[in-house]
């Protein structure tokens, strides 16, 4: 009995319904803000290219942190990068800001945050390899993955660095 059950855990904890896809990279860089080091990321879809999101999808972005900072912060930080981007209205990030408060949590210096935009532009979260639930607004997931991969992103070399494309 011992046995089943040690087996059923383990299935359950590599089970692929709650692991993070494992995709091929895009590519990768690190985030700083002034003489800080922030996150490293990492872009991977299925073919190891990013064409858009419609051709990429599955798509998934991975940051893994080099500082502790709390999901109030990391929240704030996704609603002034909308508001710099200005592709979603300030009812969207207002709704969107509360439904990442259920999905998202403090993060400490080592913690992988991962978001994969599916094909539906659903979006599912993965915290340290472990599902913590999916945003499933349409809008949103290009709005999230466009902090990042837009043209007109805060972070450009970053985006260079993710998509092996260069800004025009």
């Amino acid at each position: 009995m011992r046995k089943i059950i040690a087996l059923l855990i383990a299935f359950s904890v590599t089970s692929p319904a709650f692991a993070v896809p494992d995709l091929q990279t895009v590519g990768q860089g690190s985030y700083r803000y002034m003489f800080w080091q922030l996150y490293d990321a990492r872009l991977a879809s299925s073919d190891g290219r990013f064409v858009d999101y419609q051709q990429s999808a599955p798509l998934l972005l991975e940051l893994t942190y080099k500082r502790n900072i709390s999901r109030d912060q990391f929240i704030k930080a996704t609603v002034d990068e909308w508001k710099k981007l200005q592709q979603s209205s300030p009812e969207q990030q207002q709704q969107w800001a509360e439904q990442l408060t259920t999905l998202w949590q403090d993060v400490k210096k080592g913690d992988r945050l991962a978001a994969v935009l599916l094909p539906d532009n659903t979006v599912e979260f993965y915290f340290n390899g472990s599902k913590t639930g999916v945003l499933a607004d349409n809008a949103f997931g290009p709005a999230f993955f466009n902090i990042w991969l837009d043209n007109a992103t805060s972070a450009p070399k970053l985006r260079e660095q993710l998509t092996g494309q260069t800004s025009e």
